[in-house]
């Protein structure tokens, strides 16, 4: 058994104290020994599990091993015993929960996969604490797993003798020295430490983009007096081998339509809709429409709010909503998620938007509600085409900063932002107003983290057409259905309206259609390729 260990910590990049190690060999089970490592490792939070990391995490051993559904509770026990480790666990019944990941549908070719929306109880300091920790736990997974992260040690272990050596860590606070030098404090389960980035180094850049609450990996050098970081290493998505349908599938993506508002584009919306049933043969392939939020333009978002509303009721506004996806073929299947302007709470995640306003839409037989943010699966066959739906509350504190983002003033180039947040695995890291976003915590897990990599992210919220690539991830940003508003007028921001891109799942093909009416050209829709 001795080898057959020994290959397992190699595997996953692991060392073990040797008293760990003993107990782990006594074990003749592998398939129960390599449960048990991925355990271990939970608890110590490190890539060394040692008998004193397993000490000091023992409120998070005893959680694990009650929450543990495995069926090696039992083992677990025996191996803290063994290490002279008391665990104490309290019974408590067994709650079978709905699961709220997956759309019950009778159809094969989707998954739907919401965020966790509900709450149930007063939300307390210790919920903000379990969120925050949940987040810290996946996102630590997910840096592990990459390649490079030598001497890795947790906050408590950094000693008083100079030494190398890497933590896992998320952004607690930032600050400035007179000599522009970055102080940047991170903490992990065990402890928190400042990190020194001086000004004028190759790193300092890395470091004056981190967000308040994000978690990173940084490589530094020094003692407890001292920590100098030389390099942060972000979770990163990326995307390896293209998944491709062999059906000629295409799917459509709009946001923003503000239907109600006085400026809502309704004759360009219409030509749309229409098109959607005609005999274009771009028309006839499309399967799926995304909606990514603001549908509506929502009663009382903003002050003065009911002077610029065409609809002055939220019913009204849906129903009017309501008689345009009616006209949308059955054969295309619609998903939509809220954004900020809908009849669903501000914070997030957002649940689906209210049936006592929404009613009519929830008529619509091909018309499927969505959280916000949400993983949707194209499935054909055992292929799976992930698509992330997220309205994009954030992308304004990610623009405003990140110092890159507000020198090319990156509202006109939202696609920018968005790479960002695959760089972090994260949607929106910073929480508060101030942040843009507020969230409802999960002590469970946090529904913003991306933990599966998406072929498609899908945003809106910023009323302009953009695309990139991110490590082979395809980023869209929707615009709007909304003419220039007097608030876009006063701030400067130019929207881009009435474009849609189309996305073929077979050939990988993006195409940009335009519905702006230009005078003469009314039944016309103006296409352009794009190479993505």
């Amino acid at each position: 058994m001795n080898s057959d260990l020994l290959g397992i910590l190699r595997s996953k990049g692991i060392l073990v104290e040797k008293d760990v190690f003993d107990v782990l060999n006594s074990i003749k089970d592998f398939n129960l020994v390599e449960q048990l490592i991925d355990n271990l490792i939970s608890v110590s939070g490190q890539k060394m599990i040692t008998k004193s990391a397993l000490t000091k995490n023992i409120l998070m051993a005893q959680k694990i091993i009650s929450d543990d559904s495995s069926g090696i509770k039992h083992t677990l026990i025996q191996v803290f015993v063994k290490l002279g480790l008391q665990i104490t666990l309290t019974e408590t019944p067994i709650e079978i929960k709905k699961p709220e990941l997956e759309y019950q549908n009778t159809r094969q070719d989707y998954k739907i996969y919401y965020s966790k929306t509900t709450c149930d109880k007063k939300i307390t300091v210790a919920d903000f604490v379990g969120h925050f920790r949940a987040r810290y736990k996946e996102i630590q997974g997910i840096l592990m797993q990459r390649s490079g992260l030598d001497k890795l040690i947790s906050i408590n272990k950094i000693s008083g003798t100079r030494q190398q050596f890497m933590i896992i860590g998320m952004v607690n606070n930032k600050r400035y020295t007179k000599n522009k030098n970055l102080m940047v404090t991170f903490e992990d389960m065990t402890g928190q430490i400042t990190v020194l980035f001086k000004a004028q180094t190759e790193f300092f850049k890395q470091a004056d983009e981190l967000q308040l609450d994000e978690v990173v990996a940084v490589k530094c050098s020094g003692n407890l007096e001292l920590v100098i970081g030389h390099d942060v290493i972000f979770p990163e998505a990326a995307i390896i081998n293209k998944t491709k349908f062999e059906e000629d599938c295409g799917i459509a993506f709009i946001s923003d339509i503000h239907v109600g508002s006085h400026k809502f584009l309704r004759e360009e919306f219409d030509k749309f809709i229409n098109w959607l049933d005609s005999e274009d043969e771009i028309a006839k392939k499309i399967k799926y429409l995304f909606i990514i939020g603001d549908s509506v333009d929502g009663i009382g978002v903003f002050p003065g709010q009911e002077k610029l509303l065409e609809i002055k009721t939220l019913k009204g506004q849906y129903d009017a909503l309501a008689q345009f996806l009616k006209r949308v073929p059955e054969k295309i299947t619609i998903f939509m998620c809220p954004g900020q302007h809908d009849a669903s709470r501000v914070q997030e995640p957002q649940p689906l938007v209210d049936k006592t306003y929404a009613g009519a839409l929830y008529e619509i037989p091909n018309l499927i509600l969505v959280s916000n943010p949400c993983l949707v699966k194209l499935i054909e066959k055992d292929k799976e085409f992930k698509i992330q739906m997220y309205h994009g509350a954030s992308i304004h504190a990610f623009i405003n900063n990140i110092p890159e983002l507000r020198l090319i003033k990156a509202h006109k180039h939202p696609a920018r932002a968005v790479k960002h947040m695959l760089k972090r695995r994260h949607l929106a890291p910073s929480h508060g107003v101030s942040a843009s976003i507020v969230y409802v915590p999960n002590a469970e897990k946090d529904p913003m983290v991306i933990s599966e990599i998406p072929d498609i992210i899908c945003i809106g919220e910023v009323h302009r057409l953009d695309v990139e690539r991110h490590n082979g991830i395809l980023i869209l940003t929707g615009n709007c259905w909304q003419a220039q508003t007097e608030f876009e007028e006063k701030i400067g921001n130019i929207p881009d309206p009435c474009k849609v891109p189309i996305f073929n799942v077979k050939t990988h093909e993006l195409k940009i259609l335009d519905f702006n009416l230009v005078e003469g050209e009314e039944d016309k829709s103006e296409e352009e390729s794009v190479k993505v």
